[in-house]
């Protein structure tokens, strides 16, 4: 009897994470991953990346403003808590963008991709080999 217990009382695998990827987290609400993502900068990146990533995540979040469409900002939400634990993990370091993302991206996008590869690149901090 105290055997089948035994089995009936096994962990669950609900709410675990399973391979090399967290388990995700619930979406935070704009300002305070906005507020996060801020600290995580000051935090973990070095100060002229700081400088180029805060004016980044305050033009994005600026320009999101008014979005109304709920598919668009949860989307929104996730991919940038998504950065901020890349950010405070440090995983961030030395990875590429997945050719998945790249491919669903928008033209305006790539070109705001663009202009983020050239403006790191003028800054001399990162290597062009690697980006887009």
């Amino acid at each position: 009897m105290r055997h089948a217990i035994r089995l009936l009382a096994s962990p669950s695998a609900l709410g675990s994470s399973t391979g090399l990827n967290p388990a995700p987290l619930a979406l935070l609400p704009p300002i305070p991953l906005y507020r996060r993502i801020l600290r995580a900068h000051r935090k973990f990146l070095p100060t002229e990346n700081r400088l180029l990533g805060d004016e980044y995540v305050k033009s994005e979040f600026r320009s999101h403003r008014n979005v109304e469409n709920p598919i668009h900002i949860v989307g929104f939400l996730n991919e940038w808590q998504r950065y901020a634990q890349e950010v405070e993990g440090e995983s961030w370091q030395g990875s590429r963008l997945d050719a998945e993302k790249i491919d669903k991206m928008s033209d305006q996008q790539l070109g705001q991709l663009y202009e983020l590869m050239q403006a790191i690149q003028k800054k001399g901090g990162g290597n062009p080999e690697g980006v887009v």
